[in-house]
């Protein structure tokens, strides 16, 4: 089982330790979150500050919201970001729900679904060198990943899983429990089967953590309930906040047991010790 770190957003100073401390220990990939109207780092130029940083772990947006990104430049970064990291890049991509990032990026959200579906076919293009479109010529660099980093798509409507058969090399479910996370695997599965696509989707899932004193938990639990504040559920999100070693290990047994190929650890609180507590916790032998 690989063990994934979401990066905390609260203090973006403290995330190229972050980074080097989890570069060095068992950890397999770094996540970010991505939001527009809100006091979080940009993440495609954090975790291009993080690859400098690293050798190892793979970086991941989780997710980006791609409606509210201008295409080609995203195509451009991406490609360039799997480039500067030898091919350790993963776009984690979806279409977002929060109506003043589309109205800062200019969109309509209504329509942001068929915008992403739209910039997967011109990303898809860029990636394989293509003309971007008429009178437009290929945007480059070129992918260190042959036909362009490895995407994952993120979300619970019908569409975001029907994206993975069409367009993803897999799934990144967050915010449900295994019990109800199992269902969507399996309907990621089905989907992929109908493409037919080779092989079998990756399938991630992202459980929220904080490990370590009370004041930490707190810390992370504020953080979370100022994030999802937005959704009307913030005390439901806050409420399955992970804060013991027993319950930790307890959802990545779970999570395995349905067939998730990696588990992410998002981690709300900036204490760095929490590195050290995840890794004692899950990787007995380090």
């Amino acid at each position: 089982m690989k063990i994934g770190l979401g990066l905390p957003i609260d203090d973006p100073a403290l995330l190229l330790d972050w980074a080097r401390r989890a570069d060095a220990g068992p950890f397999h990939t770094l996540g970010l979150l991505d939001r527009l109207v809100y006091d979080n780092p940009e993440p495609l130029i954090t975790l291009a500050t993080l690859a400098g940083a690293t050798s190892r772990i793979r970086l991941q947006t989780e997710v980006l919201i791609a409606p509210v990104h201008n295409t080609a430049l995203l195509a451009k970064q991406a490609a360039t970001l799997d480039r500067l990291s030898g091919g350790r890049f993963t776009l984690g991509i979806g279409v977002g729900g929060r109506e003043d990032d589309c109205l800062a990026a200019g969109i309509d959200i209504r329509r942001r679904g068929r915008r992403l579906d739209e910039q997967m076919r011109l990303l898809d293009l860029t990636w394989r060198g293509e003309p971007y479109g008429e009178g437009v010529g290929p945007i480059g660099p070129a992918p260190t990943t042959p036909g362009g980093p490895e995407v994952l798509f993120g979300g619970f409507a019908p569409a975001a899983i029907e994206r993975v058969g069409r367009f993803g090399h897999g799934f990144l479910g967050a915010a449900l429990p295994p019990r109800f996370m199992d269902g969507m695997f399996r309907d990621v599965e089905t989907v992929w089967e109908r493409y037919e696509r080779p092989g079998r989707p990756r399938l991630v899932a992202q459980v929220n953590v904080a490990l370590g004193p009370d004041h930490i938990v707190e810390q992370a639990r504020r953080v979370l309930l100022d994030y999802y504040d937005f959704t009307g559920r913030a005390d439901h999100m806050a409420e399955g906040l992970l804060s013991t070693p027993e319950s930790i290990r307890t959802a990545v047994a779970d999570f395995t047991a349905i067939g998730a190929d990696e588990v992410m650890l998002y981690c709300w609180s900036s204490d760095i010790a929490q590195l050290d507590r995840l890794a004692d916790a899950l990787f007995s032998l380090w």
